[in-house]
C-alpha cells in the first residue's frame, strides 16, 4: 500500500499505520480476556442432586460411576443410563481435564446472561472420562483451543450451591 493509500485508509503514513496497529492490538488485548465476570445463577435442586450441589459448596466435583458396568456418568444421577442398574457410586473428580469443544457466545439472550459480556460455553472432558457442559473462565481468547488443559473452579451462587466452571490449568 502506498503512503497516500495508507493515509486515505485512516492511517497517517507508515508511522500512523504502526500507531493504528498498536492501538488495535491494545483494544484486542483489553477485550480478549473472557469469563471474568459471569453471572452465577442458582441451579434448580432436587433430592437426586442435593448431594452434588452441597459438594460444590465444599469445592468438590462429584460424578457417579456404575457398580455393574463401571461407566462414569455425567450428569450425576442415581441410576446408570448405560445399563439401567440402580447400583451407582458417587466419586469425587480430580477436577482436571481438557476442552473437548467450545464456542464463544457474544450475545447472551436469556436470563442473567442477557446483555452481558461474551462468555465461553464448552464441553470439558474430565480425566475420569465424563464430559460436562460448562464455562471456561479467566481465559484469553487467543489461548482457547480444543485440548486445552483446564481445572475446576467454583463460583458461588449465593443460594447454597456453586457452579463448577473451568479455567486454564497453570
Amino acid at each position: 500500500m502506498t503512503e497516500k493509500a495508507n493515509t486515505a485508509a485512516g492511517g497517517a503514513g507508515t508511522a500512523g499505520a504502526a500507531a493504528g496497529a498498536a492501538a488495535s492490538a491494545s483494544d484486542v488485548t483489553d477485550r480478549a480476556r473472557i469469563g471474568s465476570d459471569l453471572p452465577a445463577p442458582a441451579p434448580r435442586q432436587n433430592v437426586e442432586t442435593a448431594d452434588f450441589w452441597k459438594a460444590t459448596t465444599e469445592g468438590r466435583l462429584l460424578f457417579t460411576r456404575c457398580d455393574a458396568c463401571a461407566q462414569p456418568t455425567w450428569y450425576p444421577r442415581e441410576f446408570c443410563p448405560h445399563c439401567g442398574t440402580l447400583d451407582v457410586t458417587w466419586e469425587e473428580a480430580a477436577g482436571t481435564g481438557t476442552v473437548h469443544s467450545f464456542t464463544i457466545v457474544r450475545r447472551g439472550a436469556l436470563g442473567p446472561y442477557a446483555g452481558g459480556p461474551p462468555y465461553v460455553l464448552a464441553y470439558v472432558e474430565l480425566d475420569e472420562g465424563v464430559r460436562l457442559m460448562t464455562n471456561i473462565v479467566e481465559v484469553d481468547e487467543a489461548d482457547l483451543r480444543i485440548g486445552l488443559p483446564v481445572r475446576v473452579v467454583f463460583h458461588d451462587t449465593g443460594d447454597g450451591s456453586a457452579l463448577p466452571r473451568f479455567q486454564p490449568a497453570a
